[in-house]
Parts: structure tokens; C-alpha cells; sequence
């Protein structure tokens, strides 16, 4: 049987990819800034945050791969974007309830050291976990941030995962229980100055909140931050993010980013 890993557009897809790769030496680099959305999804169809996701964005060669986590009622991390899994409420439900539904390729919902455990077979792609603002708010939102922190460590996964969230006591938290590691704030609504007074690696910003300040993106590479913005998914855009020399850029069409970023070396 073929796999379908070796299509035509597969293969000029991974050839793109290894070049960039090499171009970068591996490093951060502007010649690699692609981060997939939930997982490299949409070109082959696939579930948003399953690990079959996760696995095409590590075959295409991204930085990073970007899941959002959430915790159930018997404080199991999962890996969901919503508050609900397909219906289930994530917060107020165990984790074996979550099991009575299944993503459209057949996978349960993943549990946050399932994915992880793939994540961490290959050395490549950077895992980027969102830690998701609980609905009943800041103490559960900060039993997960720590769950996911120390559950990271005990994987000895320090070096390939980066932290992003929405709640700013959340990534305060992370850089306290490991100085070391990268995270970004999501929000966009502190300073890139206020950002890293507290703490933070990193902004990671709604496009929009970029074009309504305007100066954000050489303050935040002046000060040392990096810079990411989400979730940008057409050439126009992209095109203006890279002349701004932003660090990354969080979308769903990875594919269409390697493009643009093969045809500006040409």
C-alpha cells in the first residue's frame, strides 16, 4: 500500500521543509517561524488537537505545534480546544465520560501525557502548550498551569515544550516554577515592557492587536521578547508580519506559510 506521505505534494512539502530546516541549523530562525494551529490539520482533514495533527505538523517540518489543554473534573489534563468535548463538558466531567465520544479519524480525546509522549519521540518541533483559563476561574486555572508544568518535567520535556496562555497570573506562575522556560502571553492587552516585567519570554498577540499598536513589535524585539502572532491564514498578511521580522507566526494553512517563505528566496 502507498502511504499517502508519499504524494507528490507531500514530498515537495518535506523537501521545502528540510531546507528550511538546514538553512536555520535548527535554530529559532525567521527562515522557520511556521507554528501550526492545533496541529497541522486542515490540508489533510484531520481533527484540530489530535496527535494525528500533531504528527503531520512534525512531518512538514514546523517550529512548532501549538495544543490547548484543559482540565476534567477528576484533574486529568486533556488536550480540547473548547470548554466541551463534542458536546461533553470538559471542567464537570471525568475523563472516562469524555471517552464516549471519538474524533472523526477514530482517536479519543488525548489525554495532556499522551500527547506529550508523542510529541517528545522526535527532537525537531517544538511543542507549544496553551494552557487553557478554566470557566470557574483563577484556582483551577492555576491547578492545571502547575499540573502541566510539572507533568512536562517529569517527561524531561523542558527543552522542546514552550508555555503560551490567555490568563496572565497563569504564565507568572510557569516562569516562577521553571525560569527557564519560554512563554508568552496571549491576551494583548499589556505593553511588550509590562509583558516581560512580569515574567513572560514572549508576546504572542491577535494580528489585529499589532495593527492597533503599531510600535508593539520592534518594542517587544528591542526588549528581547520574541513575537508571535495568531492566527494568520492568507499571503497578504504573512507577507507583512515577515518584513516586520516577527519571530513566528501561529496558523492554520502551514503549508501556504512555507510557500510564501520558499518563494521570498527565490
Amino acid at each position: 500500500m502507498t502511504s499517502r506521505f508519499l504524494t507528490v505534494q507531500n514530498i515537495k512539502i518535506a523537501t521545502l521543509s528540510l531546507a528550511f530546516s538546514l538553512l536555520s541549523g535548527g535554530c529559532k530562525s525567521i527562515d522557520n517561524p511556521v507554528i501550526a494551529h492545533r496541529g497541522a490539520w486542515k490540508a489533510q482533514g484531520l481533527p484540530e488537537n489530535s496527535i494525528a495533527a500533531l504528527k503531520e505538523a512534525i512531518v512538514l517540518g514546523c517550529y512548532g505545534s501549538e495544543f490547548d489543554v484543559h482540565l476534567t473534573k477528576d484533574d486529568i489534563p486533556v488536550v480540547n480546544h473548547d470548554k466541551d468535548f463534542m458536546g461533553i463538558d470538559i471542567e464537570t466531567s471525568t475523563y472516562s465520560e469524555l471517552l464516549a465520544k471519538q474524533l472523526s479519524n477514530g482517536e479519543r480525546i488525548p489525554t495532556l501525557k499522551a500527547y506529550l509522549e508523542e510529541g517528545l519521540k522526535q527532537k525537531k518541533t517544538k511543542l507549544i502548550l496553551e494552557i487553557k483559563s478554566a470557566p470557574s476561574g483563577k484556582e483551577r486555572t492555576l491547578k492545571l498551569t502547575k499540573m502541566a508544568v510539572d507533568m512536562v518535567h517529569s517527561l524531561e520535556g523542558r527543552s522542546l515544550v514552550e508555555y503560551i496562555c490567555f490568563d496572565f497570573d497563569a504564565g507568572q506562575l510557569v516562569s516562577k516554577l521553571d525560569p527557564k522556560a519560554e512563554i508568552a502571553y496571549l491576551n494583548g492587552d499589556r505593553t511588550p515592557a509590562e509583558a516581560k516585567q512580569a515574567g513572560y519570554t514572549g508576546i504572542d498577540y491577535n494580528y489585529m492587536v499589532y495593527k492597533k499598536n503599531p510600535t508593539w513589535i520592534k518594542d517587544a524585539l528591542d526588549l528581547g521578547l520574541t513575537v508571535n502572532v495568531w492566527t494568520v491564514n492568507n499571503e497578504e498578511d504573512i507577507q507583512d508580519l515577515l518584513r516586520q521580522n516577527v519571530d513566528y507566526i501561529t496558523t492554520n494553512e502551514s503549508e501556504l506559510l512555507f510557500k510564501v517563505l520558499n518563494k521570498n528566496k527565490r
